[in-house]
């Protein structure tokens, strides 16, 4: 039976781990419950500010409490920071290279019935545009939690963006993971599947369909969209002379722009994209929308299958 987790958690677990570390402050935007920082709060009072429903207030506070040497976690949906934030984060964090971190829940089509409003789908895009931003989006709870600890290491702005849902735990506590690094989930010959987030696991589906049909597909896992890791992408790009990439993102500025951006400039080969094609989305169970917006393993598939033609 798999275990299945939600990376939002394996963010709260994590933030009450570091919190033994008295750098470490969090804040949240009246959203304590749902971004899992109830167990911190409680455990670190005097470090958990609770700045009510005014994100940019809170990502100015956060900035103070970096230059006077805190490490602080600021916490809400995604669809309020960055999309609602993102001048405060340009010039109070980037800027100024503030050592503040974001954990951003909540994103993509999977919030489901929370709606269109609430459904970030352009976060990756608009977080990788900016100078001293890392930008983090883990496939699972487990990668979820060490992401969090990583980012503690790393100085400047981070952004690292989880999901609501439960999904399945398809790494392990000894799985390697570094910020910066992609790891190579599955070795193979004929196409480059390069996936982050929930869409790791579709991509693993998509390649065991696309196996017994006779496809040998490299799986990627790209948790790190900025720094990117052009050397594995590269080298697998020249294996295999084809990829697709796969996100919970608008087609446009994320994952799949991003790796279009090393191969165009490295070694071109054809592209296929899997993501949201410009559109906002809708009120409907995660599962029904992802079928709806074509981010499932099938659609991953039917990528995989257009762009081997094409090589």
């Amino acid at each position: 039976m798999v275990e299945l987790k939600a990376t939002r958690q394996g963010y709260g677990d994590a933030m009450l781990d570091i919190g033994k570390n008295k750098k470490i402050v969090a804040l949240s935007a009246d959203l304590t419950d749902s971004n899992k920082l109830g167990a911190f709060e409680k455990e670190y009072p005097e470090r958990f500010f609770q700045c009510g429903v005014a994100e940019q207030n809170m990502v100015g506070m956060a900035a103070g409490l970096a230059l006077s040497g805190k490490i602080p976690f600021v916490s809400t949906f995604a669809a309020f920071v960055p999309n609602r934030t993102l001048d405060q984060i340009r010039v109070d964090l980037c800027y100024n290279n503030a050592n503040v971190k974001m954990g951003s829940t909540h994103a993509g089509i999977t919030v489901g019935e929370d709606g269109a409003t609430h459904q970030a789908m352009e976060d990756i895009a608009a977080m990788r545009s900016l100078p001293n931003m890392t930008v983090v989006v883990p496939c699972d709870y487990e990668e979820a939690k060490k992401a969090v600890k990583q980012a503690v290491i790393i100085k400047g702005p981070v952004y690292l963006r989880f999901g609501r849902n439960k999904i399945p735990v398809i790494t392990g506590k000894t799985t390697p993971f570094h910020i910066g690094r992609a790891e190579v989930f599955k070795k193979g010959t004929d196409v480059t599947i390069i996936a982050c987030g929930i869409m790791v696991n579709e991509a693993l589906k998509a390649s065991e369909e696309l196996y017994s049909h006779g496809v040998n597909a490299e799986l990627i896992n790209c948790h790190t969209i900025k720094p990117i890791d052009k050397a594995k992408i590269i080298a697998s790009a020249k294996k295999t002379g084809c990829v697709v990439t796969a996100e919970e993102h608008q087609k446009h500025g994320g994952l799949g722009s991003a790796v279009a951006e090393v191969i165009v400039k490295h070694h071109p080969v054809p592209m296929e994209f899997v993501a949201v094609n410009d559109k906002f989305g809708e009120s409907g169970k995660p599962d029904e929308l992802m079928k709806k917006y074509g981010l499932t393993s099938k659609d991953i598939v039917h990528a995989v299958n257009k762009v081997v033609k094409r090589k």
